[in-house]
């Protein structure tokens, strides 16, 4: 490293050094300079010369150990984390049909619902209520004992008898749909069961007097068929 004096300059100083004068060049003030301006003028050994500008700000190699300004880092560049990927729709399954023999739920001939009827549909609330379904179908079927009036507005009243009753285990009530189709859907064949009106007959068309409860929804209601 080259060595500097510190040199309070006046004109007549100046004068009484020659071939020196004092830095023009903007890079060079603070230093005694040749007559060019150009060149910093050193002693014999190598010295530096300091006029009265020279501040540390001004330093400059090899003459004065120039003070290196720290390089900021370079910006960390994170990446972004990719979105979340969206949950899946659930997929819409096919219905779900339930079909209740009405001798489980009502006695013969009545719309009035049987105890071991209820527990039946409580099982379905229970299922229901931790579904998601669009909409729920009552519908009740009746045999063909009676005239059709008779037996279109009896399988009106079950339909409604058990509609009425999941609504009250909190099915919502805009969810149910009822209906009554009468005998005009018979489980059993025209044929199989013949004679009189008896104890046989109403057996043999015990099939017919039932109760449908289909469900339609996007998931599924684990229930059986009864």
């Amino acid at each position: 490293m080259t060595a500097t004096r510190t040199l309070i300059l006046a004109g007549i100083a100046a004068a009484s050094l020659p071939g020196m004068s004092i830095a023009q060049d903007s890079r060079n003030q603070g230093y005694l300079v040749d007559t060019f301006g150009n060149q910093i003028t050193t002693s014999g050994t190598g010295l530096c010369w300091h006029t009265s500008d020279w501040t540390p700000a001004r330093s400059v190699e090899p003459c004065d150990p120039v003070a290196r300004r720290a390089t900021a880092p370079a910006p960390r560049v994170v990446a972004s984390a990719p979105p979340p990927k969206p949950a899946p729709a659930p997929a819409r399954l096919a219905p779900r049909k339930l079909n209740f023999s009405s001798d489980a739920l009502f006695d013969f001939d009545k719309s009035v619902l049987k105890p071991e009827g209820r527990a039946m549909l409580d099982d379905v609330a229970r299922q229901l209520n931790g579904a998601l379904y669009e909409v729920i179908f009552v519908t009740g079927h009746t045999d063909r004992i009676g005239s059709n009036e008779y037996n279109q507005k009896l399988s009106e009243r079950r339909a409604y008898a058990v509609s009425d009753y999941l609504v009250s285990r909190d099915i919502a009530a805009n969810r149910v749909k009822s209906e009554g189709r009468g005998e005009t859907q018979p489980a059993t064949r025209s044929g199989d069961c013949t004679g009189p009106i008896s104890s046989r007959l109403i057996a043999c068309l015990q099939p017919d007097r039932r109760v449908h409860v289909e469900v339609t929804g996007t998931q599924g209601v684990t229930t059986s068929s009864r």
